[in-house]
């Protein structure tokens, strides 16, 4: 039996494998109809411990138009999770029936977890305030395809960026490409984990840390704006006191460049005014698409299927 393939953290890939991915997932636009039944009699099983919308719903799309199908659960609760059993139980299960898994859990670590026990290929979905990688090749597809590159620019980082596991991704994946400066915005009670920054001093990137998002505006070619997340909080107080920090507005925007790219990996609350939705450096929707193409592209690769020239 061939070794199997997970993808839990984003450098769980290479370079070279993200480019690949990158490319089939355009490819995928340009001749959709070559792929319709590439994974017919597939099953992908989509365990979510935790309530999603993008990412349930992108993984199941994806694979219903590669012509498989999907099984699954949305919430623990409906699951035997909630009789108490184990995460290594339930993928091992689970291998039993689906050919391919995509998981998410609040706990961090559980898709390791789950890697080490599953007989099928697992991707994590999100895992707590871990990682996050398939909203990573998400990113990183919005960038290829808004920019034309994954190098040479200045990345604005904005909200919760002590929780967000999307931000945590991110970095770790631009970490690998040249000249990617970061700009760190974030109140103090919010910022980047001291094992994040340890990365981009290792890594030699240039970083810094700002408290207002109109002090960093004019240098960005990136805006990635982030929610506070009330459920990563253990204190409801601090939640309400720091969810309205930064709110991303068409006044605001006057400082930056026109061809700013702003993105959120979604779901919002309000950090980012309705108003803005309209200006065409709004890129968050077609964020969302890009992510069906890549977990399309993931779903191949992980399954060892090509599509025939």
């Amino acid at each position: 039996m061939s070794e199997i393939k997970n993808l839990i953290n984003i450098t769980d890939f290479t370079v070279e494998e993200i480019d690949e991915l990158i490319r089939v997932a355009d490819d995928i636009v340009e001749n959709h109809a070559a792929y319709e039944d590439i994974c017919a009699h597939k099953k992908l099983a989509t365990l979510f411990f935790e309530p999603s919308t993008r990412t349930r719903l992108s993984f199941e799309a994806a694979m219903l138009e590669l012509g498989g199908s999907v099984l699954g659960f949305s919430e623990a609760s409906s699951s035997s999770a909630a009789k108490g059993e184990s995460v290594s139980d339930t993928i091992r299960t689970v291998g039993c029936y689906a050919d391919i898994i995509a998981m998410r859990h609040p706990k961090e670590g559980a898709p390791i977890v789950a890697s080490q026990r599953t007989t099928v290929p697992i991707i994590n979905g999100g895992d707590g305030g871990h990682f996050h990688p398939t909203q990573t090749l998400t990113d990183l597809l919005t960038i290829k395809r808004k920019k034309g590159r994954l190098s040479d620019m200045t990345i604005g980082l904005c909200g919760d960026l002590k929780f967000g596991r999307t931000v945590h991704s991110l970095i770790e994946a631009m970490l690998r490409y040249d000249n990617i400066k970061f700009v760190l915005i974030s109140p103090h009670e919010l910022q980047v984990p001291t094992y994040v920054k340890e990365k981009m001093d290792a890594a030699g990137a240039e970083w810094k840390e700002v408290e207002r998002l109109e002090d960093a505006m004019e240098e960005l070619d990136i805006l990635y704006m982030t929610r506070v997340q009330r459920e990563r909080f253990f204190n409801e107080e601090d939640y309400v006191r720091l969810k309205d920090s930064y709110i991303l507005d068409l006044e605001k925007l006057q400082a930056a460049k026109e061809d700013l790219t702003i993105m959120h990996p979604l779901p919002r609350v309000n950090e980012i005014s309705v108003e803005v939705d309209d200006d065409p450096r709004a890129c968050y929707f077609f964020q969302a698409l890009c992510g069906k193409h890549i977990r399309m592209a993931l779903i191949l690769y992980l399954l060892g299927i090509k599509r025939e020239a």
